[in-house]
This record gives C-alpha cells, sequence and structure tokens, in this order.
C-alpha cells in the first residue's frame, strides 16, 4: 500500500492518551465566557450548579490547564473500545484515482455508532462521583442519546432523553436502542414541559430542534432534586473529552510518519470537529506546524458560513446561559434534514473564536451531494457511514478530485465520527431519489437573527 503504512493503525493499549488536552491553553484570544442573561456578567461557579455538576462547571471554566488526568474509571471503560483506529482509505483513493493520501479517524466501533461515547461516560461518572440520581439531556439524530444511556446504565444513573421530534420519528430504532440501555425517550418539544407547551403554541406542528430539546432537558434537571443536564456538544468540556480522537489520531500520524495537510470534520455544535484538530491546531497556535482545517455543515443549517458572531441563547427558550459564537438565532429551527446531529443554530465557543481569528475555514453541503458521497464511501471502503460524518466525506472527496487535477500529492486527514445503520430512511430517501435540498433564503435567515439580543460583543 502507498506510504508503507498498515490499511488500519492501530495503537496498543498503553497508548490511549492518559491526559485530555485542553486547547484553550495555547489560544491567544480564548473563547468569550458564558454569560448570565440577566446581569450580562460572566457566569461563574455557583451560577452554574443548580444546571450542571459540579466537577463539570471547573472543566468548562478552565483556560489554563493544558493536560487534564483522566480519571481511572473513565479509562478502564475506554478499554472497551480505545483505541479507536486511523483507517488509509486506499479504496477510496484507487476509485477518486488520486494521488492524495486520504486517513480518516473511525469513532463507530462501539453500541453507539459514534464518537459521543467519549464525553458520555466521563459526564456520566462525575455526576455518579457527585452522588446525583441522575441527568437529563437532549439529543438529535440519537447518538449523543444512545451514548448516554450506555454511560448511565454502567453508572446506574436515571436518564431522561429529550430527542428532536423529526430524529425521533425518522431514527425509531436508536430510541429503542436508548430505551434497552433503560433511558426514557420524549420527542421534543413536548407537552411534558412549560417551554415545550410555549414552543409548541408557538411553532404548530414544528420538527423541533436542538435548541428546543436542550431548553426542555435544562427545565427538566432544574426542578428535579438530585438531576443535573448534561450537553453531547458545544460546551468546552465536551471539546475536552472528544480531544482523545485528535490525540490518538496524532499519535498514529507520528508512529507512521503521515503528516496531514488538510484536516476535516463535519459541524455542528463543535464536539467531534473540536475533539478531531484538539493536537493538530495547538501545534498551529503555538507556531509548530501549519495546517489547513475545514469545517463542513449542512447548507440547511449553516452557522459558521452565514451567522453572526454575537453573544445569543444556547436554546429556543432562552433558559441556558449565553455564549458568544457564530449562531443563526436562538428562534431559528432548521429544515427536517437528515443530519439530524447538525442542526443546532450555534457554534461552539472555541471554534468560533479560533475560525473568527482566522486558523480555520468553513464550507456548506447539500444533502443530496453528502449522500452521494456517502455511498461511494460505503461501496469502496466498506462501512456504511453517519449522514453527519458524510460532510467531511464529502470535503475530502472533494480535496481529493483538486489533487487529481493540480497533481499534488496532499495527505488528508477526516473524521468518521460514526455509522449510519440507524439512518437507513435517509438511504430510502436518496435511493428511491426522493431526497430534496433546502438552502435558507436571507429572508429566512433574517428572522432567525431578529431573536439575537442586541449584545455588544465585549460584554
Amino acid at each position: 500500500m502507498s506510504n508503507n503504512t498498515p490499511y488500519k493503525i492501530y495503537l496498543e493499549e498503553h497508548e490511549i492518551p492518559k491526559t485530555w488536552y485542553n486547547l484553550r491553553a495555547d489560544m491567544k484570544e480564548k473563547p468569550a465566557p458564558l454569560i448570565h442573561p440577566g446581569t450580562l456578567q460572566p457566569l461563574q461557579f455557583e451560577d452554574m450548579q443548580p444546571i450542571f455538576c459540579d466537577e463539570l462547571i471547573r472543566q468548562e471554566l478552565d483556560n489554563d490547564t493544558r493536560d487534564v488526568p483522566i480519571p481511572q474509571p473513565i479509562m478502564d471503560f475506554y478499554r472497551m473500545y480505545r483505541p479507536a483506529p486511523l483507517v488509509h482509505a486506499t479504496f477510496l483513493e484507487k476509485a477518486l484515482d488520486t494521488p492524495a493520501k486520504i486517513y480518516y479517524k473511525f469513532e463507530g466501533n462501539n453500541t453507539s455508532g459514534s464518537h459521543k461515547l467519549n464525553s458520555a461516560i466521563a459526564q456520566a461518572y462525575y455526576a455518579k462521583e457527585q452522588g446525583l440520581k441522575g441527568v437529563t439531556t437532549e439529543t438529535g439524530a440519537g447518538q449523543w442519546g444512545t451514548a448516554l444511556s450506555m454511560a448511565c446504565a454502567f453508572f446506574d444513573l436515571d436518564l431522561k432523553v429529550y430527542m428532536v421530534k423529526v430524529s425521533y420519528e425518522q431514527k425509531p430504532f436508536r430510541r429503542e436502542v436508548m430505551r434497552t440501555y433503560g433511558a426514557s425517550v420524549t420527542p421534543s418539544p413536548s407537552m411534558e414541559t412549560e417551554i415545550g407547551k410555549k414552543i409548541n403554541a408557538e411553532h404548530p406542528g414544528t420538527t423541533g430542534s436542538l435548541g428546543c430539546a436542550i431548553s426542555e432537558a435544562v427545565e427538566a434537571a432544574t426542578t428535579q432534586e438530585g438531576y443535573r443536564y448534561v450537553l453531547g456538544s458545544v460546551l468546552n468540556q465536551v471539546l475536552l473529552h472528544q480531544s482523545i480522537i485528535g490525540l490518538e489520531a496524532h499519535t498514529a500520524c507520528q508512529k507512521y510518519g503521515i503528516e496531514p495537510d488538510i484536516i476535516i470534520g463535519c459541524a455542528g455544535g463543535g464536539s467531534n470537529l473540536g475533539g478531531l484538530i484538539a493536537p493538530f491546531m495547538g501545534e498551529k497556535l503555538r507556531g509548530e506546524k501549519d495546517y489547513r482545517i475545514i469545517a463542513v455543515e449542512p447548507a440547511s443549517c449553516p452557522s459558521f458560513t452565514r451567522g453572526r458572531f454575537a453573544y445569543d441563547f444556547a436554546d429556543t427558550g432562552m433558559v441556558c446561559p449565553m455564549a458568544k459564537m457564530y449562531t443563526l438565532g436562538h428562534d431559528f429551527i432548521p429544515s427536517a434534514n437528515h443530519a439530524g446531529g447538525l442542526r443546532y443554530h450555534g457554534m461552539s465557543t472555541i471554534l468560533s473564536q479560533l475560525y473568527h481569528d482566522g486558523y480555520m475555514e468553513a464550507r456548506t453541503a447539500e444533502q443530496t451531494s453528502v449522500f452521494e458521497a456517502a455511498t461511494l464511501f460505503a461501496r469502496t471502503e466498506g462501512t456504511l457511514p453517519a449522514p453527519e460524518s458524510s460532510h467531511a466525506i464529502r470535503a475530502a472527496i472533494d480535496e481529493a478530485l483538486k489533487c487529481r487535477e493540480t497533481g499534488e500529492e496532499k495527505t488528508i486527514l477526516f473524521g468518521l465520527t460514526g455509522t449510519g445503520y440507524f439512518d437507513m430512511v435517509a438511504y430510502e430517501k436518496f435511493n428511491n431519489g426522493e431526497m430534496q435540498d433546502y438552502i435558507p433564503t436571507d429572508e429566512d435567515l433574517a428572522a432567525g437573527f431578529a431573536t439575537i439580543p442586541d449584545i455588544p460583543l465585549n460584554a
């Protein structure tokens, strides 16, 4: 095989990272703090205690500790499915007839089928250590809810999941996996919470959004004794836990002399992209190496490429703190596309700051084009990819085709964050020629932008 590297690169068990990497420690411009919507002042530890677990709050607020030790119980759990392989996509290279070298970090080798388990087990562990009865959360496509249900079952915690209604209906089998692991699953917006009732009244027949589901999950956590809210993306703590993806990929690259030129990840809230790029971006920030880093988001939910960099609510119901991020407005509800995990109106504050400062680029992809790439990948590499991950595949293929045109031998690394075996409704729509693309108009976006609070960026 080209480059004399194995098709699948597996690290040894002792090479699993023992610490998470906090990218913020190397950022010259730190991400702006979460602020209280009433006072507009940065949130303090005690402000966040009613919502989040104590140790997770500490991780959320820590901009300076570079390496965070991974507790042994979490390491023990990681060994069930880690290290995850770095795969040399030689069959895809051959199909594209490209001089480019293509590698992908595969995070779908666990029952949840995605990278989400990396943070789920950490958050469940800290909830258990605090003596809580249970946690609440939201889920889009269902990967996060599935992962968290596994983690909560492991630590004997109760779990209440609010699943975006369109995904609840499109992906019934992922819903049933959550229930099998003991979670209760409610389509959002529901009539169980005051926020849900309000959203249903204001948006009759809505298919829901992650922002809606977050509002319901937070309300459920803050109105029940012994519960806290946990989140599968966006937050600093989540990107910290997901850095294990990039750390393993970086170690594997060093082991075999692989030097990526281009690193690509799908972008919804930021957990996968932030986790994959973390150590590589750290090298870029420190001036040690340079990489071209590309975020790929749905054309139907273009937070980076068409959003505004502003303070906005993290949820539709406006019960959460406000974050400075690229946002389409907390009231923006994207079309019911099949990449449910990428249907969030905003983006991680870390990634938003890095994008704003020019350390990475972003592009969009329409879902029919994404599924064309997914189908080619499945037929060549033998794994059916999740719709979310397939956005990264689309961009990787496009970059490889450019190399075919120019003759350049670029090395491309992308994140395959999950499998698509619970996404067969989406594949059915594509195979039947029934899938449609939707790109919001400027007028559509203007309605969402109108809901962004008028707060100075230096607040």
